[in-house]
């Protein structure tokens, strides 16, 4: 077999990895059955209404979001001065200083969630949505640092000091001639955030206690007590509200050059 063979052959069997447990999850969220099963024997939309009408799941998507949304946006007022910060005055130790700040992405999510309820649910005793948000957001900041420094680091710096040498002053100059040349990194730093804050599980399973439940906690505790397609719709359409995103998000700013 010819090497070009050859890599085509592993990268379909990559491709049927990654994609085979969304095709069977989605064909199965159609399935007219009473239980979980794959293939079906008949397609229908009973279980992606269900879903859609769950009352459950109406509370729990809609404190995804918020949470998901508040923490994006602190994370952006928080980590976009900080990356400003960095890119025009790096202070002594500027790797070991960003590798702290990233280090929510490389700590595993069980390892955070557990450090944060420790010190943020049991020793100062905050309130479940409150202990939430910290813990998203200490997931969010990084994506707002590390995207909006590499946009950054390539703005001139000499518009800058051409504004001030104007008459205007560092903060106006922040304002007016800064944010407006970062705005696409700045969306592509809400998106990546607030889709990793929405779908977030390990984090959220420490932190969530009752009478507020995130979606995806809440899908946890539906696969644990049924059996029936209902999360496999449900999961579909997530799949499908995320992707959507993410697509818009590429097509529209080129979210990949800031990764």
């Amino acid at each position: 077999m010819k090497p070009g063979h050859v890599s085509r052959v592993v990268l379909l069997l990559l491709m049927v990895f990654l994609l085979g447990p969304f095709v069977i999850t989605c064909l199965a969220g159609f399935s007219d059955a009473q239980t979980l099963a794959f293939p079906p024997q008949s397609y229908s939309l009973r279980w992606t209404l269900s879903v859609i009408q769950s009352a459950e799941f109406q509370r729990a998507f809609l404190t995804s979001l918020e949470i998901a949304l508040l923490a994006t946006v602190l994370a952006l007022l928080l980590g976009v001065p900080v990356a400003y910060a960095f890119s025009r005055m790096p202070p002594p130790g500027m790797g070991a200083i960003r590798l702290v700040i990233t280090s929510p992405l490389i700590v595993p999510g069980m390892v955070a969630g557990l450090a944060l309820l420790r010190h943020v649910v049991l020793r100062i005793d905050a309130p479940v949505f409150a202990g939430l948000l910290i813990g998203h957001l200490a997931l969010s900041i990084p994506y707002a640092v590390r995207v909006t420094y590499a946009s950054l680091s390539n703005l001139r710096v000499d518009i800058e000091d051409a504004a001030v040498s104007l008459g205007a002053t560092r903060l106006r100059t922040y304002f007016v001639i800064v944010l407006p040349n970062i705005r696409g990194a700045l969306i592509a730093a809400f998106f990546l955030a607030f889709i990793t804050s929405f779908n977030q599980v390990p984090v959220s399973l420490f932190l969530t206690g009752p009478g507020i439940s995130t979606l995806p906690i809440e899908m946890l505790g539906q696969v644990e007590s049924t059996f029936d397609p209902s999360i496999a719709a449900l999961s579909t359409l997530l799949v499908a509200f995320s992707m959507l995103l993410v697509f818009a998000a590429e097509k529209l700013l080129g979210i990949s050059k800031y990764l």
